[in-house]
């Protein structure tokens, strides 16, 4: 593969990148909220989705179902 090849490979291979450590976020908040740590496991739902929400929004989808799944567990 010459180097020019490699670079066109590259905004895909950041993107499947990114949507994997996306995936482990989004495990990762769930475990935390299970935890008992829903407040905190929203709020950073909500900055993830807020950092996310202009250059990807797919993924910025992703924490705003969480988010919205999770506030109902909410004890204000």
């Amino acid at each position: 593969m010459t180097e020019r090849a490699a670079d066109m490979d590259l905004p895909s291979t950041k993107q499947a990148t990114a949507a994997e450590l996306a995936a482990i976020l989004l495990d990762s908040l769930g475990e935390l909220a299970k935890t008992g740590n829903v407040e905190s496991a929203c709020r950073l739902a909500g900055r993830a989705c807020a950092r996310l929400r202009n250059a990807e929004p797919q993924m910025a989808r992703r924490f705003d179902v969480f988010l919205h799944r999770q506030t109902r567990h909410l004890e204000w």
